[in-house]
C-alpha cells in the first residue's frame, strides 16, 4: 500500500514550487508591517506584537523575526470574526487562516469566506470552517 504522506524530498520540491507565490503574496500592496498594522488598528506596536504572538491577528512570517499582516483583517466585521474562524478551524496559524478566508468556497456559493463575512454571513463561514476542520 502506498503511503499517503510525501517524502522529505517531495515536500522540499513542493515548497520550492510555491515559493514565488508566497513571496508575491507577502509583498502585495495589502500586506502591512507590524508598525503599519498597529497604526491601522489604532493601537501600539507592542500591542500588535502581543496580538500576533497570541494568534489574535493574522500574521504571515517573512523570515526569522519579521511578519506581514493583511490590511483587510482590520475591517470591523473581519476583525470581530477572526477569533471565531480560528476556533472553528482549530488554528491560529496565519497562512492557514488567510488561505481559508481568501479561497473561493463552493459551500458559500463561490464566495470566499472573507466575502461572506463582509456580507454578514459569519454563521455559514463558521459551519464551513467546522466542516473543513473535521
Amino acid at each position: 500500500m502506498r503511503s499517503p504522506y510525501l517524502t522529505a524530498k517531495q515536500t522540499k520540491e513542493l515548497l520550492a514550487r510555491s515559493s514565488p507565490w508566497l513571496k508575491a503574496r507577502l509583498s502585495a500592496a495589502d500586506m502591512l508591517t507590524v508598525a503599519q498594522a498597529a497604526s491601522c488598528a489604532h493601537t501600539e506596536v507592542a500591542t500588535m506584537r502581543r496580538w500576533v504572538a497570541a494568534g489574535r491577528a493574522i500574521a504571515l512570517k517573512t523570515g526569522r523575526h519579521g511578519c506581514r499582516l493583511p490590511r483587510w483583517q482590520f475591517e470591523p466585521a473581519i476583525w470581530d470574526a477572526i477569533p471565531h474562524v480560528a476556533a472553528a478551524l482549530g488554528t491560529t496559524q496565519g497562512w492557514s487562516l488567510m488561505d481559508f478566508l481568501e479561497g473561493a468556497c463552493g459551500a458559500l456559493s463561490g464566495r470566499t469566506p472573507r466575502q461572506a463575512i463582509e456580507q454578514g454571513d459569519l454563521h455559514a463561514v463558521l459551519r464551513t470552517g467546522l466542516a473543513e476542520s473535521h
